[in-house]
């Protein structure tokens, strides 16, 4: 009797447009979601190692736009724009991100927070429009090791908000 398939990953469809990162985070679900939804948390540790943020607006509602500008460590400026697309809290936000508003060039991610024990998995799911706009983001802009610092950096926050709690 064969099986065809079964006990295999399903290859996505999208999968040659897509980025996952993930990365386990010692600390509740409910408050790396909340690190990752109020622009308080969000400008202490977005980005990827070197860059702070400054933000214009925010908003976190579906339809609400973050607007912002991440600094490089060799002083460039990059525009960027976030839309909430769905918000589950504390499971999931989906959300497309450009430059700006109408970015032709704009991606979607969905981020997946579970439970893993007492600490949260965090999972980001991109998918660009196409597979020339991934490769770019992963070659010119080294997208992968930019989500693993910028998931790095929410991880050293959110056990700095723990421990100081513990201590408090």
């Amino acid at each position: 009797m064969s099986e065809t398939g079964q006990g295999a990953p399903a290859q996505s469809a999208t999968a040659d447009r897509e980025i996952v990162i993930s990365r386990v985070i010692d600390a509740s679900r409910e408050l790396v979601f909340e690190a990752f939804t109020e622009v308080r948390h969000l400008s202490r540790w977005w980005g990827p190692e070197g860059f702070t943020t400054t933000t214009r607006s925010f908003e976190f509602r579906v339809g609400g736009e973050w607007d912002f500008v991440m600094h490089g460590p060799d002083r460039t400026d990059y525009q960027e724009w976030i839309t909430w697309t769905e918000i589950v809290p504390p499971s999931q936000i989906a959300l497309l991100h450009g430059e700006y508003r109408g970015d032709p060039n704009a991606f979607e991610s969905v981020l997946a927070f579970a439970p893993d024990g007492a600490a949260t998995r965090i999972e980001m799911r991109t998918v660009f429009p196409t597979k020339e706009l991934r490769d770019e983001a992963v070659e010119k802009y080294h997208a992968i090791e930019g989500g693993q610092q910028t998931l790095s950096n929410l991880a050293a926050y959110v056990t700095e908000i723990v421990r100081k709690g513990a201590e408090g």
